[in-house]
């Protein structure tokens, strides 16, 4: 409460001309116009890194696509020798299973027939001039049937 006989406090008032309202708001306006293309500018900076990086989460989901490829010939190829089925048969086993452009190597060790698919994975595009091809590889074992004859006794690649 205040004590008697003093009124109301003092309050600062400004006074602003319409010269100085008008000229703060061509200045908010010009502002505004300088900015307006930098939203495209930075768009384009950017939209080139987003092309890149998409390619790179692509090439990645490729890579794992040939890798579980690679798994599933190498299993397909070493349960087709171990039953002694006709090489050519196995070979095409594997080659139904297998990315393009793999590579497979059979060798029996006594009772035990091991086979390795490989394949290069290239990356999308452009990025090929930038970034080198992966390899991505399985190996599966399985143990020779009684009675089977599983193929060759030493390396077979192909």
């Amino acid at each position: 409460m205040r004590p008697p006989g003093q009124g109301s406090p003092a309050r600062e008032v400004a006074v602003v001309s319409t010269d100085t309202v008008r000229e703060s708001i061509r200045v908010a306006r010009l502002l505004g116009r300088a900015e307006r293309g930098s939203v495209t500018a930075e768009t384009a900076v950017v939209l080139p890194v987003l092309v890149i990086v998409l390619g790179m989460v692509l090439w990645g989901v490729g890579a794992a696509g040939a890798q579980l490829r690679c798994i599933d010939a190498a299993r397909a190829g070493a349960r087709a020798y171990a039953r002694g089925e006709d090489p050519a048969a196995a070979r095409l086993a594997v080659d139904q299973a297998a990315p393009r452009e793999s590579t497979l190597v059979v060798r029996r060790n006594g009772e035990l027939v091991e086979v390795r698919v490989r394949a290069p994975v290239r990356p999308p595009g452009a990025l090929q001039r930038m970034l080198p091809s992966l390899e991505v590889s399985a190996v599966a074992v399985a143990a020779v049937e009684p009675g089977a004859d599983s193929g060759p006794d030493q390396d077979h690649g192909g």
